[in-house]
């Protein structure tokens, strides 16, 4: 049997995506590019996903027409002032219909995959996509901080609203608001406790 040694991140590396990342409060005006943005998707669609579906979908939002569009469905007060403010906000959104990629992402048993779950009501095929999109969004995070940029993930909007602005007549369905840019002034409040290890962690 042929054992693969695999590398290990470096300290520095480490700290980027884990130890010292933080979520952002303020973001400078230094604009995030369309290199940059390619970048977070060409390193989150390796994420790991059941059967390989891949059901994450993003949505880039910078324009001020963009924003315009967007921010009356984010919640009012510093959500929605957070993401005005914002060089970018994606909308990281879940595609019900995921099972049509399998041509492409799991061609061995795509005819297989597609009739099974097109035979599924979309509302079972949605847990089902919504749970590998999270996976992802992870990973997402992680690809953000890779390119020496920084996440404010947000809860408070109104999915349904933006469904309907941004993928109306589509199977996209969002499921969290992402400010991305570099960090501005004062941009992280004070680090806050993790659970122990001894809490969390079991051994059998």
């Amino acid at each position: 049997m042929t054992v693969t040694a695999l590398e290990t991140l470096d300290d520095t590396s480490r700290a980027l995506l884990f130890t010292e990342a933080r979520t952002a409060n303020s973001f400078s005006d230094r604009p995030v590019t369309d290199e940059e943005l390619r970048g977070i998707w060409e390193l989150t669609r390796f994420a790991p996903t059941m059967a390989n579906s891949q059901p994450l979908r993003v949505l880039f939002v910078r324009t001020d027409e963009g924003k315009a569009r967007l921010l009356p469905h984010i919640a009012e007060g510093s959500n929605r002032t957070k993401a005005a403010a914002a060089p970018v906000v994606a909308v990281l959104a879940y595609d019900a219909d995921f099972h049509e990629q399998f041509r492409v992402t799991f061609p061995d048993r795509a005819e297989m995959f597609v009739k099974n779950f097109g035979a599924m009501p979309a509302e079972a095929r949605e847990p089902i996509s919504k749970y590998s999109a999270a996976l992802a969004t992870g990973q997402f995070f992680l690809a953000v901080r890779a390119h020496g940029l920084a996440a404010g993930p947000m809860a408070g909007f109104n999915a349904a609203g933006i469904d309907e602005e941004f993928f109306a007549g589509t199977p996209w369905k969002s499921h969290l608001v992402v400010n991305i840019g570099h960090p501005g002034d004062d941009p992280w409040f004070p680090r806050l406790p993790r659970v122990d290890v001894a809490d969390a962690v079991r051994w059998a």
